[in-house]
């Protein structure tokens, strides 16, 4: 270690001090995406070489309420109206589950020996916090789900932008947003409320990603009965995309030699199979005239609720379109987990007992 220990306060400061200079230096060299890769990577390098950083906690998941609002705010009632037409779309997301589960689990069983709740929840495309949490009630490796879907996001977000741009055409400028001067502001301070209470609210039910899910239900219901017209402004989806990329970055802190070579390699190659697979789901989505190629590609690019809502907000994607696709593999994946950990419980309790036969 290269780093003497810090408090907790400090830890944060220097996240924070590197994150602003990555962010400046992606901004001065007119790098795409700087308040998204330029904390992401100075975070990353940082990690890797050992500085002890810190995310910031409540405050980075405040930060996705701002996600969850501009997914609301884009529910009108002409993205209701196409619903039905999307379903057709919809319908193949079962399927995708499954063969992603048909392949990912006996990968991380038998390639690299995990047990069998670290190998599903580690092959199940959900978000990387829903993941962790049910593999450890699961008896899952935390850790190494930690950093296997830590590598999963950061290549989706680092490399689906490049795909979009050189294999699709696209440019990464689209307009965020208006700026927080042009917006009304009552209609701010409404935006502000939704994402508040539509966050606690949700959790007090328990709503799984209530960050994103409360906040985007509550202002789905505003933008449909007239109450507000525009999304978040420019600026607050800039500070998401900021928060995201200190997320992803210093989800490798402590990561050893061992981690490098067991889990993160697991996760590099596991995500190329995800690529895969995405690839052909999106090309049959594209040849039976579902959809365009863009939305059918963030719609089936395996990556988390917030960072592929973040991706289809700077492409222009139809975000009707994509976060329907996301909100129901998330859906199915997490309304799935406790029947999962009860059949592996059960499975890991037959080979105990073969084990212990044998041994007999």
């Amino acid at each position: 270690m290269f780093f003497a220990p810090l408090t907790a306060a400090r830890r944060r400061a220097l996240t924070l001090g590197l994150s602003v200079l990555g962010t400046a230096m992606f901004w001065v060299l007119s790098l795409p995406l700087p308040f998204l890769f330029g904390p992401l990577f100075a975070c990353l390098f940082a990690a890797l070489a050992g500085a002890p950083l810190q995310g910031f906690g409540q405050v980075s998941v405040a930060a996705r309420t701002i996600l969850g609002v501009a997914v609301g705010a884009s529910v009108t009632p002409e993205v209701v109206a196409r619903v039905p037409q999307m379903a057709a779309s919809v319908a193949l997301i079962p399927l995708y589950i499954a063969v992603i589960g048909l392949v990912g689990v006996p990968f991380f069983r038998k390639v690299y020996k995990f047990d069998w709740a670290t190998s599903w929840y580690a092959a199940m495309p959900g978000g990387l916090q829903d993941m962790v949490i049910f593999g450890k009630e699961a008896g899952g490796d935390v850790r190494a789900l930690s950093l296997i879907h830590t590598t999963r996001m950061l290549i989706l977000v680092t490399v689906a932008p490049l795909i979009l741009t050189m294999g699709f055409g696209v440019t990464l400028d689209n307009p965020i947003g208006a700026p927080a001067a042009d917006l009304p502001l009552h209609e701010m301070a409404i935006m502000a409320a939704a994402a508040l209470i539509g966050w606690k609210g949700g959790e007090r039910i328990g709503l799984f990603g209530a960050s994103i899910l409360g906040p985007m239900i509550l202002t789905g219901v505003l933008s449909l009965s007239g109450v507000i017209h525009y999304r978040p402004p420019a600026e607050a989806i800039l500070v998401a995309q900021f928060m995201i990329g200190i997320g992803i970055g210093v989800g490798y802190v402590g990561v050893t030699m061992h981690e490098i070579r067991r889990d993160v390699s697991a996760g590099v190659i596991f995500v190329l199979m995800l690529a895969a697979l995405a690839a052909l789901f999106t090309e049959a989505v594209v040849l039976l005239g579902l959809a365009p190629a863009v939305d059918g590609f963030i719609a089936f690019a395996p990556g988390g609720q917030a960072e592929m809502t973040v991706l289809a907000i700077i492409v222009g994607a139809d975000l009707g379109y994509v976060i329907v696709h996301h909100l129901t593999r998330v859906l199915l994946v997490i309304s799935g987990a406790p029947i999962v950990a009860g059949l592996i419980r059960l499975r890991e309790r037959q080979e105990n007992d073969k084990d212990r036969e044998t041994r007999e």
